[in-house]
């Protein structure tokens, strides 16, 4: 099966690959060059796309190859050295006990901030905020659904417990971070 003439890819597809791009790289340049080198990568593969899928659906998936190569090339390119997470500060999130010192805000209409373009402006200024360990780790898991075996790989974390650990410490300062520019809509403002 062949494709759609390439030349309407761009207005097709385009903004559906560059949302995907920006949500999971929160880098408007960088989800741009994903998307181009998409585009060329299908325009050379087209002869064998089956058609098993939608055309769009086979463009998301050169993307996510894209991805991939793009979170392995900057886990390579970082200088070794072992990130230490502020101790102190995780213990003041949990209590004696283990649980959360503050509670969770509670989120009153989680589907209607879901649909919220400032929810995702605050969702992606705090994964911005992450050390680029801890925000790669969780676009790559969460967001990219990659299996911890694949993160791992990806990422060249030596175990699946250390990923685990990460990714809890990433979801700590996630929340933390959420409560203090979403939750708390007094101070929500550019990060």
């Amino acid at each position: 099966m062949t494709t759609s003439d390439p030349a309407s890819w761009v207005v097709q597809h385009g903004n559906v690959l560059y949302r995907y791009a920006l949500l999971r790289t929160q880098d408007a340049a960088l989800a741009e060059d994903l998307v181009q080198e998409t585009f060329l990568a299908a325009l050379g593969a087209r002869a064998r796309f089956s058609g098993q899928s939608s055309e769009q659906t086979w463009l998301i998936g050169i993307l996510k190859h894209k991805l991939i190569d793009h979170f392995r090339h900057q886990a390579n390119a970082r200088p070794e050295q072992e990130y230490v997470d502020d101790e102190a500060w995780l213990d003041r999130q949990f209590d004696a006990t283990g649980h959360w010192a503050q509670p969770p805000a509670a989120w009153a209409n989680p589907e209607g901030a879901i649909e919220s373009q400032d929810f995702w402006r605050v969702f992606r200024g705090c994964i911005r905020n992450l050390p680029p360990h801890l925000a790669d780790l969780f676009i790559l898991r969460e967001i990219n659904d990659l299996t911890s075996q694949d993160v791992c790989k990806v990422l060249e974390i030596s175990t699946t417990n250390n990923m685990w650990v990460m990714l809890s410490r990433a979801r700590v300062r996630l929340r933390e971070c959420l409560d203090r520019h979403w939750f708390n809509k007094a101070e929500v403002r550019d990060l």
